[in-house]
C-alpha cells in the first residue's frame, strides 16, 4: 500500500513539474531564454525616460513583441513602434533598453500555480539597443509580428508606424533557486528554437 501512494506521488511530481509542460530544463540556461522570449506575445520595456515630470529615470511600458511566427523563433526580438507613443521619445534620445519577459503571460505558471515572482515561474531579461530593421529585414519582421498579433495590419498608418528590432547585448534568465543566470548573446543565438 505504502509503494502505491509513494507511486502515486511520484507520478503527481513527474506530471506537475517543468518538463511536464515540455519547457527546457533549468540548466540549459540559453535554451531557456530562447524559449521565453518566444513563447512571449509581450513584453515590458524599460527606458531612460524624456518626459519633463520624470526626466532620467527609469520608464516601463508594454509592448508587443514576436521573435518570429511560432515555432519558427529567431530569437531576434521584433517590435512595432510609433514616433506617438512615450516610449518611443525615450528610445529617440537613448535607445537603449531592457526588454523582461516572463511565462506568467503564457498558461504556464497559472497551471502550476506558481506566482509571477517565484523564480520557478522563468524569466528573461534583454538588454541592448533598438534599431529600425533595415529593407532587407521588414518582410521577416512583418510575418513574425502581424502573424501573432493581426490587430497590428489594421493600426493607424498615418501615426507612422514602423518595425523595429532589439539588438541584444546582455541576456539575464531567472528560472529556478540561486539567482540569476547570464547567457551571451552567442551562446543565445546559437540555440535551435
Amino acid at each position: 500500500m505504502m509503494a502505491v501512494r509513494l507511486l502515486v506521488l511520484l507520478l503527481f511530481v513527474l506530471t506537475s513539474c517543468r518538463g511536464s509542460i515540455s519547457i527546457p530544463p533549468h540548466d540549459e540556461v540559453a535554451r531557456m531564454a530562447r524559449y521565453i522570449v518566444h513563447k512571449s506575445d509581450w513584453c515590458s520595456m524599460a527606458t531612460i525616460s524624456t518626459q519633463e515630470s520624470i526626466k532620467g529615470l527609469p520608464f516601463s511600458n508594454v509592448f508587443s513583441v514576436s521573435d518570429g511566427p511560432l515555432e519558427k523563433g529567431t530569437g531576434e526580438p521584433y517590435l512595432y513602434l510609433t514616433p506617438l507613443e512615450i516610449s518611443v521619445h525615450d528610445i529617440q534620445a537613448n535607445p537603449e533598453v531592457s526588454l523582461a519577459m516572463t511565462l506568467a503571460a503564457t498558461d504556464y505558471c497559472r497551471k502550476q500555480k506558481l506566482d509571477p515572482q517565484s523564480p520557478l515561474c522563468c524569466r528573461v531579461i534583454l538588454s541592448g539597443e533598438v534599431l529600425v530593421v533595415n529593407s532587407t529585414e521588414i518582410g521577416f519582421a512583418k510575418e513574425a509580428l502581424f502573424s501573432r498579433h493581426p490587430g497590428m495590419a489594421d493600426w493607424p498608418h498615418e501615426h507612422g508606424w514602423y518595425f523595429a528590432k532589439l539588438n541584444i547585448t546582455n541576456i539575464w534568465v531567472l528560472d529556478y533557486f540561486g539567482g540569476i543566470k547570464t547567457v551571451t548573446p552567442q551562446e543565445y543565438y546559437k540555440i535551435k528554437a
